[in-house]
């Protein structure tokens, strides 16, 4: 007899199907895209504290820091040059975002993972052997090439693929290879720092091509993704993939509904001026704000320039890498806690217990370094208690943001789409990200140097901004299938006057 959905008491749709083992398996291998984004971040900032690699690339800031024993420690690291090597990838990926989703709609998610593997490797080994700035440069562009392909492609990959019941803890298996990322780049950072002859920055810019290489491979293993194969025509092959993904072979009804879907998708001619209709108001709307805020949270603030922040609070080299390694695996932890109950607990509690945790840690942060800095920057003799204060309430913020605003401004965009206009939303997503994640990685070590302690206090306030949005104007989309989503926004005490019954 025909299959159909069973309808539940709040009006969602629900499908058969299991956790199998494959899905399990194939969400994890995805999920390492997220090493490369990660690796890349906890890299920068330590490499940029190694004298070595200060002496042959940034030699003013090598000098700056030589004679700067007794003036302004906020502006220790204050170059141009340096933020720019740092921020160039981010401004690449923005580049790249358009072609990502043009490929990620026509080729599949998986032809975009491997185009951005490629690229990412290419970006590593240039990196690794540069002998001049512009190679830093150019290795860093392809790098951020790279990070915008898989960032395009791997979150809409883990929504697509995983079942609608344990949809936020796969998909934020994105963000835990990330924090990954992060922690075994701060890891490999402290140790290549020791390396005598002073080539371990080599070692810690040219090891990106692993993770590069993880998701390469990964990417030609991996099945597509059910949606992916409808969108191009390929319905027995979905319907074949569908089912094994599932564990059941009662899949008629989910497959009716991603045949239906990908029918409507095809009567938009331009899905990004689509996106500017009316009835996408709210999803342009999370498209945009949720990403921004993401990075407006002040977070790569601290896994960009970890090492730099604590050597401009009083710690030495080795202890300033050793208290981003700390800072790495409270992210880890906390990414960990996130995965088990995104799908218990529900998105919006998440959000906004974390807002108010690092509302909290932030104004404690900037009390704490404005009390011994001032504003002069001269901190006299700092000590050990107060040192672990300051490292405490940065990683009581950091395990805050890693289970909220970290996995699930990923999560969120990601599920909210309807496939006519999912790959160019995802692209606007991932592009907000790199925008303001460039800005505020080209601006912070300008902000530290003019603002002072007061740059902790500057995000605690968006901080506050997007905690009340978060209440106001974000439903909650546990549990509800993808294909489903309309009647999220339909419901909704403001988004409903946009959307048609």
């Amino acid at each position: 007899m025909p299959s159909v959905g069973i309808v539940i008491g709040d009006g969602k749709r629900e499908y058969p199907g299991n956790l199998t083992p494959y899905v399990t398996v194939t969400c994890i291998v995805a999920a390492m895209g997220g090493l490369i984004f990660g690796y890349d971040i906890g890299i920068s900032g330590g490499v940029t504290t190694m004298e070595s690699f200060q002496k042959e690339f940034f030699p003013s800031v090598y000098e700056q820091q030589k004679k700067d024993h007794v003036s302004n420690q906020y502006c220790r690291f204050d170059s141009v040059p340096l933020t720019l090597f740092t921020s160039s990838l981010y401004l690449a990926a923005v580049c790249s975002c358009v072609v990502a989703s043009y490929v990620t709609r026509k080729f599949g998610r998986k032809i975009s993972m491997l185009l951005g593997g490629v690229l990412f490797c290419a970006g590593a080994l240039l990196n690794g052997f540069a002998t001049a700035v512009w190679m830093l440069i150019v290795g860093r562009l392809l790098l951020g090439f790279g990070i915008g392909f898989t960032n395009q492609s791997v979150p809409l990959y883990l929504s697509e693929m995983a079942p609608y019941k344990y949809r936020g803890a796969l998909n934020i298996g994105f963000q835990l290879s990330i924090t990954i990322g992060i922690l075994v780049a701060n890891v490999l950072n402290f140790f290549f720092s020791k390396i005598r002859g002073g080539w371990g920055w080599r070692l810690s810019l040219g090891g990106a091509v692993v993770p590069a290489l993880i998701i390469t491979v990964g990417s030609l293993i991996l099945p597509d993704t059910p949606n992916s194969m409808i969108e191009r025509g390929k319905f027995k092959q979905a319907e074949t993939k569908l089912r094994k993904i599932r564990g059941v072979d009662d899949v008629e009804a989910e497959m009716n509904d991603l045949i239906a879907a990908s029918e409507a998708s095809k009567l938009v001619e331009n899905p990004w001026r689509n996106l500017l209709q009316r009835k996408y108001r709210p999803h342009l709307t999370m498209a945009i704000l949720i990403p921004s805020f993401q990075q407006l949270t002040g977070i790569n603030v601290i896994m960009f320039y970890a090492p730099v922040l604590f050597q401009t609070i009083g710690f030495g080299n080795d202890a300033a890498l050793m208290s981003a390694v700390v800072t790495g695996l409270v992210n880890l932890g906390a990414t960990v806690v996130s995965i088990y109950g995104v799908d218990k607990w529900g998105r919006r509690l998440l959000f906004l217990e974390g807002g108010l945790q690092m509302l909290i840690s932030q104004v404690a942060v900037a009390v704490a370094i404005g009390a011994k800095f001032g504003v002069d920057g001269n901190p006299g003799d700092l000590p050990k208690w107060y040192a672990i204060v300051v490292v405490l309430f940065i990683c009581i913020y950091v395990s805050a943001f890693a289970w909220s605003w970290g996995p699930l401004g990923w999560l969120v965009p990601s599920e909210i789409f309807p496939l006519e206009i999912r790959s160019a939303a995802q692209s606007i997503t991932v592009s907000m990200n790199m925008i303001f994640t460039f800005i505020i990685a080209q601006v912070f070590l300008m902000l530290l140097c003019h603002l002072k302690f007061g740059l902790f206090i500057f995000f605690a306030f968006f901080v506050l901004v997007m905690s009340i949005f978060v209440y106001l104007f974000l439903p909650e989309t546990r549990g509800v299938p993808i294909e489903e989503m309309s009647k999220v926004w339909r419901s909704h005490w403001y988004w409903s006057r946009f959307i048609d019954a």
